[in-house]
């Protein structure tokens, strides 16, 4: 192996998030200028991204708005970037999805709408159904993010309370032909729930979101209870004559991201093996998979020999028990570390592509050999703080959180395990 681990595992993290980047992968899924205008609008935290992305290589006049994420801004001259709250919804993202909607309507059958997504555009674009508040999907949104739901339950919810997802939007631009450039931080890159699917058909039903909203005995706001039971307007399902122009092409995915993190072993003498780009699970549930893995890499030379490195994608899911700090990817890890106890040779990096764990000011985390027993000598529980749900405090108490600030793209989780 050519590099020290560590140093190893972070050039492979970079990697993942530079073959994500926008002014990379979408100018070549650019199609020609129509004949009438074009109107450019997007949600997700890579939209200001995309939006200069379009900017830089469109050849013809445009205008629009797109949304992202606090802190996510980047400057462009003609379409409006507006910063909203994520993940749960704040009254900036509802007026942004209310002018959207507006700016949409009235079109003709020769302008050409661009929608551009990327993950996290659920919470940003938060238009509430008629009858519905914002509070209303505040308050289900905190309920969902509790729960343990995955990200295709929660957002079979979110459609079916809000005015422009499940295609909503793209129904609303007809006669005009809509392409959708997306980002896909969902596992199984299914267009449908990438932020909803704002601009994609919709095959799943009220009864459906009822149903999962029973499943993890959710029962308020009541509001939002009695939308779902009196299911008054289905979303736009495959056929419906007002999605007859639409398209989509995905821009980045995962899988292209792992593909670079692999290459980058591969130049260092580690041979990588992908394990999958849509892992899902409870987070410490799949690090104990993980683990075990591993192991086998040790132990047995299975799936491959020494030195080799385990990378995954996907999106792992935390039912919140206690009080502590952290998201799915230092949960993953601080229970990777349990599991492994300290097992020699084993180095790990895990992190969101997007820059920020959950709701905190790091992507990840990384795991060493030496965790546990530098944890113990700063007295730091790691079991105690697993079951706490304190995973970045763990980390951030050995000093091996991983800071990369907002990356301006976002291909979700990725995970990999060194084993020299």
């Amino acid at each position: 192996m050519k590099m020290d681990p560590q140093v190893l595992l972070r050039t492979m993290f970079d990697a993942a998030i530079a073959a994500a980047l926008p002014d990379k992968t979408l100018p070549a899924y650019l199609p020609k200028p129509p004949k009438g205008r074009t109107l450019v609008i997007g949600c997700g935290k890579a939209a200001g991204s995309m939006a200069r992305a379009v900017e830089d290589h469109w050849p013809g006049a445009l205008s629009g708005m797109v949304v992202t994420r606090y802190g996510y801004n980047v400057p462009t001259k003609r379409i409006e970037v507006v910063e909203a709250a994520h993940p749960v919804p704040d009254e900036a993202g509802r007026r942004a999805a209310e002018r959207m909607l507006n700016m949409v309507r009235g079109l003709s059958a020769d302008d050409l709408v661009l929608f551009l997504v990327s993950g996290g555009g659920s919470a940003l674009l938060s238009l509430p159904a008629p009858g519905l508040t914002l509070a209303d999907k505040q308050a289900i949104n905190k309920a969902l993010l509790k729960s343990g739901a995955n990200i295709t339950e929660m957002n079979c919810v979110r459609k079916h309370l809000s005015a422009v997802k499940g295609g909503r939007l793209a129904a609303a631009c007809a006669p005009a032909s809509v392409i959708t450039l997306a980002i896909s931080d969902i596992p199984g890159d299914d267009p449908a729930v990438i932020a909803s699917g704002p601009t994609v058909a919709d095959t799943t039903t009220f009864a459906d979101a009822l149903a999962i909203l029973e499943k993890y005995r959710i029962s308020e706001p009541k509001a939002v209870v009695d939308h779902l039971r009196a299911a008054k307007e289905e979303t736009p399902k495959p056929g419906d004559p007002r999605l007859g122009k639409t398209q989509l092409h995905m821009v980045a995915t995962p899988q292209m991201s792992l593909e670079a993190a692999a290459q980058i072993a591969r130049k260092a003498g580690v041979t990588p093996v992908i394990l999958g780009d849509a892992i899902e699970g409870e987070a410490r549930e799949v690090a104990i998979v993980h683990a075990g893995i591993a192991r086998q890499v040790k132990r047995h030379g299975q799936p491959a020999g020494m030195p080799c490195v385990l990378l995954s994608g996907g999106e792992t899911t935390v039912t919140v028990r206690g009080k502590g700090r952290g998201g799915r990817n230092a949960e993953f890890l601080l229970a990777l570390a349990v599991a492994l106890g300290g097992e020699p040779g084993i180095h790990a990096l895990a992190g969101d592509t997007d820059g920020v764990d959950g709701t905190e000011d790091n992507a990840g985390a990384v795991v060493t050999p030496d965790s546990l027993a530098n944890a113990a000598g700063r007295n730091l529980d790691a079991k105690k703080m697993l079951a706490d749900n304190d995973g970045y405090s763990f980390f951030s108490g050995l000093g091996d959180l991983v800071v990369t600030g907002p990356t301006l793209t976002n291909v979700n989780d990725f995970r990999a395990i060194l084993i020299i």
